[in-house]
């Protein structure tokens, strides 16, 4: 991907629910010139939205969904792309079988644990709007404050407690209506979170399973019930049921009061008594279920779309009369309003009346009022999204049906034309080319106000208020601040109360919403990509409509960052006296996070600052100075500074040449959403980065331009990318995918020697075969200091994935560069492996979809690293600088470290 992509861009990390697509990416987005007055991360909004559509869209049941790099769309399609991409590595060539997970987990606590305790380090508050690296690359300035990772869950009470679900950070409870966060299900076998629900009897329901189909959107182990949420914590034996709800996602759990609790999910409608753990949860309805696992038409690729409940509600006046919303985003014949009368013993699927088209269903969420006098619903549109090319919108709308009843007649109160005029920063006034809903088919809640059928709140990319029943809207958390008239570089942070002064605003992005009340005070609480906020349920606004009393609720205590990769730096030189570079340690931590940029942690400081705005992919620092970074953006978007980001001036946030970072992206012509880049263990001066092609740097951090590449091996045709990258010394590895999905798909390897100057590489996919190394995504490769190369196989086993050849291992070595491979998976689980490094002990250490894994013996016997790391993804592990500590990027619970004396 070019440099001129969003910056802020809306992107979601790792599926292992069943995504199979094909997206070859082909060109690059169109150089712009840059508006006046505009910092880069608002500024390319509007470039990615002018940019020409590439080509390589991939038809799924009814249409064809958006490639990523260009279009009105191309936000939205990249959050797709990320989801695509992610979910190939964990399920190509073949299906993944329910349980994958659970038998992966039970066998990692079989292993022994070596080494002592992992330390968190990003348990601090991180300020996304720090006014020191307000620069040109940031997006400092645009009002989010302090942020986390994605909160995809919520519930609270009337007496302060809130619990929030990251969307692979498992739970959290505050007793103070907000903030000072304990986590509480961390000895359970999924943090991944779909829903939490308080019950009348005081207990936490706790469904695991993201069902937003974003790019880190994970399985799940099913429902637990935590009597006492107040004092207690999960555990394994809470859980709801036998294992029917493993292995797939769960959209919603809702009460109907008379005993029974009901699951929306990926595989259809549950329900199971509420008042007992004990007895399986019983099928009540899937439009298609010979889908289902263990049906006649399981293996179809296509199987995962086809049984999609994305929301269900009880009628407030009738506990017997159920209704669901069932529909896969882009489309399918039994797409639709479903009802039963009869407590979900027969479902019909409801011919709708008025302005609501029932043959444009696709991924909605209902609310219905207190007393069922009406009933809401937002709606994305399959044909939009299936449309392709210049759209700006892939929401519907918002309709009422006045009558409460689900046949309607239904009446719109909100397009997306409508909600952009109601003081939203989607707003072609303020020149950006898309609009509100731009990812319906991703972000959206409704919340009815119990105490008031008129008053609604709904959440898509911003967050939209109602008072009068939809007639009109206030955009009450807006986009960002960078397009206001009252925004202006100079702002203070927080915001200064003057009346010409943006407020503060909420993250991008919204996916959850709950009431409580705190010191007698109702709050309302939401849940983004970027964490968690508040503001009284009837709060205060502007004269545009935006809200004035958020408070964030990411104070620090609640860490579910999800990071991609992980770069460690000593404190050199003059950087050591600068006043925003801290004493009280040696090195700068730095990282890339999914919506969420590039993130500093610098020693002593009182919180992490976000350095470079947007997304954060891969990230590389000099071990020697770790001012020096260069941070990917995502599809091998690099920028690079030698300040760490901190152009010592605010105005560098609106002229270019203020700043101290550059753009030094190559000019590849296909890359993975997050590609790799790597330097040269013995001389980081000396770099790879890899798309389609293989390009070589050996200016290191002096590089200004993306022309300063050379392009040094071409991997093939254009749907050939690198998924991993090592290199030290003479030699380079490089593992590559293409096509990368299920269908067609292809992996391979290719080794790299530099000698004299000149690089030599040779393509040993075919050795790959002869050696029965699996046909599965690589993961992650190293290079030895002896020329040893490494693999770590992403996905899984055969036993779990039924494709063509898919294989079994999950560690593989080569001593003679790459002629042959040598299975030395040993007693690891059989589960995804993301990065792997090599000690200078000799040891190997893997990063795991579950933990970190740590061998002394070459790979025969496996143990788990350290104590106290929770069961989470951890997708990048590094040595750091002085080499005796190990760093660990964790994909929902922020980045850890161990010290590796006595291993």
């Amino acid at each position: 991907m070019a440099s001129l992509t969003v910056r802020r861009a809306l992107v979601f990390g790792a599926v292992a629910i069943l995504v199979a697509a094909t997206v070859i990416v082909a060109g690059l987005v169109n150089q712009q010139q840059r508006p006046n007055g505009l910092p880069r991360a608002a500024e390319e909004l509007l470039a990615a939205r002018q940019a020409e559509e590439s080509e390589g869209d991939r038809d799924f049941q009814a249409g064809t969904e958006g490639d990523a790099h260009g279009g009105a769309g191309g936000e939205s399609a990249e959050a797709l792309t990320a989801s695509q991409q992610w979910a190939e590595a964990r399920t190509a060539p073949g299906i993944v079988a329910p349980g994958a997970y659970s038998a992966a987990f039970a066998a990692l606590q079989g292993l022994p644990t070596v080494g002592g305790a992992w330390n968190e380090l990003t348990n601090v508050p991180y300020d996304a709007d720090d006014p020191d690296y307000r620069d040109y690359y940031s997006n400092s300035g645009g009002g989010s404050g302090l942020v986390t990772g994605r909160m995809t869950a919520l519930a609270a009470d009337a007496d302060g407690y809130v619990y929030a679900g990251g969307a692979d950070g498992g739970v959290w409870r505050s007793s103070t209506g907000g903030g000072n966060w304990t986590p509480i299900a961390d000895g359970l076998p999924s943090l991944s979170s779909g829903d939490l629900k308080i019950a009348a009897d005081g207990s936490l329901w706790y469904a695991t399973g993201e069902a937003n189909t974003g790019g880190t959107s994970y399985v799940g182990s099913g429902v637990y019930r935590l009597a006492n949420p107040r004092t207690g914590a999960f555990s394994p034996s809470d859980r709801v049921g036998g294992a029917e709800l493993e292995s797939t996602t769960i959209n919603a759990l809702r009460f109907d009061g008379h005993g029974r609790v009901w699951a929306a999910t990926l595989r259809g409608l549950y329900w199971h008594s509420d008042s007992s753990t004990s007895g399986a949860w019983a099928l009540s309805f899937a439009p298609n279920p010979s889908f289902l696992p263990g049906g006649a038409n399981a293996s179809n690729a296509n199987a995962a779309y086809k049984n999609i409940v994305n929301d269900v509600l009880v009628d407030p006046k009738d506990s017997n009369h159920l209704i669901l919303g069932a529909a896969w985003r882009s489309g399918d014949t039994y797409n639709g309003f479903y009802e039963s009368s009869d407590r979900g013993g027969t479902w019909t699927k409801v011919n709708i009346a008025g302005g609501l088209d029932k043959s444009d269903i696709g991924n909605i969420s209902f609310g219905w009022a207190s007393d069922g006098s009406k009933l809401y619903v937002i709606n994305q549109s399959p044909k939009s999204l299936n449309k392709g090319g210049q759209q700006n919108t892939y929401l519907d709308g918002v309709y009422v049906s006045n009558s409460g009843t689900l046949a309607g007649p239904w009446t719109k109160i909100a397009s997306s034309d409508k909600l952009a005029a109601s003081g939203s920063a989607l707003s072609k006034q303020f020149g950006v080319g898309y609009r509100p809903g731009i990812q319906a088919w991703y972000n959206q809640f409704i919340l009815v106000d119990p105490a008031n059928a008129e008053h609604v709140y709904i959440g898509l990319e911003e967050i939209f208020e109602t008072k009068d029943g939809g007639q009109n809207w206030n955009a009450i958390g807006p986009y960002w601040n960078f397009y206001f008239p009252c925004w202006n570089v100079d702002a203070l942070y927080p915001p200064d109360g003057a009346p010409n002064r943006c407020p503060q605003g909420t993250h991008p992005d919204q996916h959850s919403v709950a009431l409580g009340a705190y010191n007698g005070t109702a709050y309302t609480y939401f849940g983004n990509d970027g964490g968690l906020y508040r503001r009284p349920l009837n709060g205060t606004t502007n004269k545009k409509g935006n809200a004035t009393d958020w408070v964030s609720l990411s104070d620090g205590t609640i860490d579910a960052l999800q990071y991609y990769a992980v770069g460690v730096g000593l404190v050199a030189g003059a950087d050591g006296n600068r006043p925003d570079i801290n004493a009280g340690g040696d090195v700068l931590v730095s990282g890339g996070l999914q919506d969420n940029g590039g993130s500093l942690l610098r020693p002593g400081a009182a919180k992490m600052v976000s350095n470079f705005g947007g997304d954060g992919g891969d990230v590389l620092v000099d071990p020697n100075d770790g001012c020096n970074i260069i941070q990917e953006y995502v599809f091998l978007s690099l920028e690079l500074t030698q300040t760490c980001a901190n152009p010592g001036n605010p105005q560098a946030l609106v002229n270019k040449s203020l700043s101290t970072t550059y753009d030094v992206a190559p000019p590849d012509i296909n890359a993975r959403f997050i590609a790799p880049f790597v330097g040269d263990k013995q001389d980081v001066n000396n770099m790879l980065a890899g798309g389609n092609s293989i390009w070589f740097n050996d200016k290191g951090f002096d590089i200004r331009s993306g022309d300063e590449w050379q392009k040094v091996f071409t991997f093939g045709p254009a749907a050939r990318v690198a998924t991993a990258m090592a290199y030290n010394g003479e030699w380079a590895v490089a593992g590559w995918c293409g096509g990368c999905n299920n269908l067609g798909f292809a992996r391979g390897v290719a080794v790299g020697h530099y000698v004299d100057g000149a690089w030599t590489w040779v393509d040993h996919t075919a050795d790959l075969g002869t050696s029965n190394v699996p046909n599965r995504y690589i993961g992650g490769v190293e290079v030895a200091d002896d020329g040893t190369l490494y693999l770590a196989m992403n996905g899984f086993n055969r036993r779990f994935t039924e494709g063509p050849g898919a294989g079994v291992g999950h560690v593989f070595k080569s001593t003679d560069h790459g002629a042959t491979w040598t299975n030395i998976s040993g007693n690891i689980p059989d589960v995804p492996l993301n990065s792997i490094k090599k000690l200078s002990s000799g040891a190997l250490v893997v990063g795991s979809d579950l933990a970190v894994l740590y061998s002394a013996d070459g790979g025969a016997h496996w143990s788990r690293l350290g104590a106290n790391l929770p069961v989470t993804v951890a997708i990048d592990v590094e040595v750091g600088p002085l080499g005796n500590s190990l760093y660990a990027a964790t994909h929902g619970r922020g980045i850890w470290r161990i010290s590796l004396a006595g291993l």
